[in-house]
């Protein structure tokens, strides 16, 4: 607790900020059972309010006129639980371990008429609340309103006041809590700052809050005690067990797969033993009245232009495959559950930046290989491929959220804990592993040589240009992962707990094997028309499933969800195009790699003496 009180006063200095990271970040994993006796205070954490519909515009639950305390201390938090809006306070709640209390005052409001209209505003919104007690999340709805008849309308809106706290328990451990206003009548909050009728005289409103705490026995163990919270319904349930529509994906994914290499195989075979006819001298004595992809072979491994960028789309591509790897395995070892607030933020984050090494690794190496020449600039660019667009995102996202007051807004300190982050973490790493990749660097390995001058390209058919083949390449690995990517969706911008990463690590793997092959017959298409400009094109062609995705958020957004408002939609668009670009990087390198491994294949099988 110490560490992260000292951290999140940022005492900036080399290998501090450093430390303080991996503090802040590692914390979520090194939780405890808490052992309580009978009477020992449990304290009550309020967190964050918010409209019902828009789960990532949350504020602090006393910017409402609510019961606080004279001197509001807040808890120390880990960084993943600031990245997710958490904002925990200490509340006036007394509660005792195993010891029931009825109707106990909670304390005593004079509401002017303005935060009458305050209150009933955020009602009509639908506003929650989020209370945490022992790492345990408890959800409930600020007030009541109801909607009824035509003529007359009855539109009325009322304030709960009192609240009932169940909190369930296994010998000295709490298992689970919840709030219930099940027997509760809430206060009419009449429209102008009126209750029961009454208008608001100079003194103000008086309102009187309470609460009572039930305690149940229950035989759950406290290692169990997530799968208790996941049965919990207070946010509709959708995400099902969806066997059906995932094994319907992989039938499909198979019969693709098995349709691209069969096809491609018989056709190679045929393309083999034709090429290979009479043919006495080597790959450069080939036949040149025969046409295909064979007559390319001077050319077909002519380094591209825009190298460095390249170069650093696959490097950044191959870090963002690690991490996602990373991240599904640490998920699959239970290290990320509902009582871990944030603990998928900060795993995220530190193996962004501990996965930075890959990036530069990868890149300068191949830039190396491909003869580049300025490999500092390619660090560089490697560098802010990512970086530079995920800090304009959120500065945007953050400087609505600012405006807005919601509990979303990163502090200062954590913005500059992040920076320092990735200046002292981050950036040198990249720096590092670009100077090994550099340094270990073979030759580029051609089965051909490439001659001074370019060959003419011929006029290509309408079906083998750019955009077609981006269409083709993105719309089939997209098919494969549609109906996992709705729950996706429904984890990042809804309620949901996602638990099936086993599914998740299939339907990935899943991914990855459509794009490969689907870029390895649309490249040999692109040279049996002799047109040797596969480079790029093969990192478009499955890269441009990133399109289809952010087209699909928006699908999500106008059918699937009921977010609203300038500050849910900013952070919704905003991220989802960041999200579609990572998948359009990280497709692309597996796109490109499968596509050179089958180049040098069929070339590397022309029969040379």
């Amino acid at each position: 607790m110490t560490a992260r009180l000292e951290c999140l006063g940022l005492r900036v200095a080399g290998r501090s900020v450093t430390l303080c990271v991996l503090v802040l970040c590692l914390m979520p994993y090194f939780g405890w059972a808490v052992s309580y006796k009978q009477g020992d205070p449990v304290v009550l954490y309020v967190n964050k309010v918010g409209p019902y519909h828009n789960p990532q515009e949350t504020y602090h639950y006393y910017t409402l006129p609510v019961c606080r305390p004279k001197e509001v201390r807040h808890k120390a938090l880990s960084l993943g639980e600031v990245l997710d809006g958490d904002r925990m306070a200490e509340s006036l709640y007394n509660i005792r371990f195993k010891e029931n209390a009825d109707r106990l005052t909670l304390c005593k409001l004079t509401l002017s008429e303005k935060e009458v209209d305050q209150l009933r505003e955020a009602i009509e919104e639908l506003y929650y609340f989020e209370f945490v007690l022992d790492d345990i999340p408890i959800w409930g709805f600020v007030g009541y309103m109801e909607e009824s008849g035509f003529l007359p309308h009855s539109h009325k809106v009322g304030l709960w006041t009192h609240l009932d706290l169940n909190i369930e328990y296994n010998g000295d451990s709490v298992i689970f809590a919840n709030v219930s206003v099940k027997d509760v009548k809430p206060e009419p909050l009449e429209e102008g700052g009126a209750i029961h009728g009454a208008g608001v005289g100079s003194g103000g409103l008086s309102i009187t809050h309470t609460y009572s705490v039930r305690w149940f026995e229950t035989t759950l163990p406290h290692s169990r005690r997530a799968e208790r919270l996941r049965d919990y319904s207070f946010f509709p349930k959708t995400l099902e067990i969806h066997w059906l529509s995932i094994i319907n994906s992989l039938v499909l994914v198979v019969l693709l797969l098995g349709f691209v290499i069969i096809i491609l195989m018989r056709v190679l075979k045929n393309d083999f033993a034709r090429y290979n006819v009479e043919e006495d001298g080597g790959c450069d004595d080939l036949d040149q009245g025969d046409n295909g992809w064979k007559i390319i072979h001077t050319d077909v491994f002519r380094f591209p232009p825009y190298k460095s960028l390249l170069c650093a789309v696959l490097g950044v591509g191959a870090q963002f495959l690690t991490l996602a790897t990373g991240i599904i395995v640490m998920a699959l070892l239970g290290m990320f559950n509902v009582h871990r607030h944030g603990a998928i933020n900060s795993a995220a984050i530190v193996l962004y930046a501990l996965t930075s090494c890959v990036s530069g690794y990868c890149s300068c190496s191949f830039y190396t290989q491909i003869q580049g020449q300025r490999w500092v600039w390619n660090i560089i660019l490697t560098s802010a491929l990512f970086s530079a667009p995920l800090f304009f995102t959120w500065s945007v996202v953050n400087s609505v959220h600012w405006w807005s007051g919601s509990t979303q807004a990163l502090p200062a300190t954590t913005v500059l804990l992040l920076l320092g982050a990735w200046v002292l973490v981050g950036f040198p790493l990249t720096v590092i592993g670009g100077i090994v990749g550099k340094n270990r660097a073979g030759n580029f390995q051609a089965p051909c040589r490439t001659r001074n001058i370019a060959r003419q390209i011929p006029q290509q058919p309408w079906y083998k240009h750019t955009a077609v083949h981006m269409a083709i390449g993105g719309f089939l690995p997209f098919s494969a992962i549609s109906v996992e990517l709705y729950y996706i969706f429904a984890t990042a911008w809804g309620r949901e707990h996602y638990t099936l990463y086993g599914i998740l690590l299939c339907v990935f793997a899943i991914l990855l094997s459509v794009g490969a092959c689907i870029s390895v017959a649309l490249t040999y298409f692109l040279l049996s028309g002799e047109d040797y400009r596969w480079w790029w094109r093969s990192v478009l062609s499955t890269g441009s499933t990133g399109i289809f995705i952010f087209v699909y958020s928006l699908f999500y957004y106008h059918n699937r969800s009921n977010m609203s408002g300038l500050v849910q939609s900013v952070e919704f668009f905003g991220y989802s195009l960041l999200t579609a670009f990572v998948f359009s990087l990280m497709l692309g390198t597996v796109s490109f790699w499968a596509s050179l491994a089958f180049i040098r294949y069929i070339y590397r099988s022309l029969k040379m003496d």
